[in-house]
């Protein structure tokens, strides 16, 4: 799923865990992803809690038939970050019934939480176009 996801690549992320149901990834804060007050923007906070939430609900070892993807998810923002900030996000289920899920994400910055993260998820069947798992 990484090789081919050119957002994350852009990112920077780094995988630290990569198990079923359980992922973290981290990101060193770059200049063009801060704001106009020179803080990191929301929506990079976001996709780095996004990503680490898609990777505990799409292990490589899953059924090669299907494909889980976001139904929705909502960020509470608690702390900000700033250029040379080392962000890490942690993925964990918190349940699961059928092909829906819901996973936490927290990110951290040097031990503090910065934000927390709820996605929803579903699997569907894995799209005949394009993609790879």
């Amino acid at each position: 799923m990484l090789a081919a996801d050119r957002c994350t690549q852009w990112l920077g992320a780094e995988v630290l865990i990569a198990d079923p149901g359980h992922a973290k990834i981290q990101m060193t804060v770059r200049p063009e992803m801060t704001n106009g007050f020179d803080i990191v923007h929301g929506g990079m906070i976001f996709t780095l809690a996004d990503t680490c939430f898609a990777m505990a609900c799409n292990h490589p070892e899953g059924d090669e038939g299907t494909v889980t993807v976001a139904s929705g998810a909502d960020i509470t923002f608690l702390k900000s970050a700033r250029v040379g900030d080392v962000l890490t996000a942690e993925a964990h289920p918190v349940a699961q019934a059928g092909r829906s899920g819901v996973y936490d994400v927290v990110v951290t910055r040097a031990g503090e939480t910065v934000a927390v993260f709820r996605g929803r998820s579903r699997t569907i069947p894995f799209p005949q176009e394009g993609g790879s798992r």
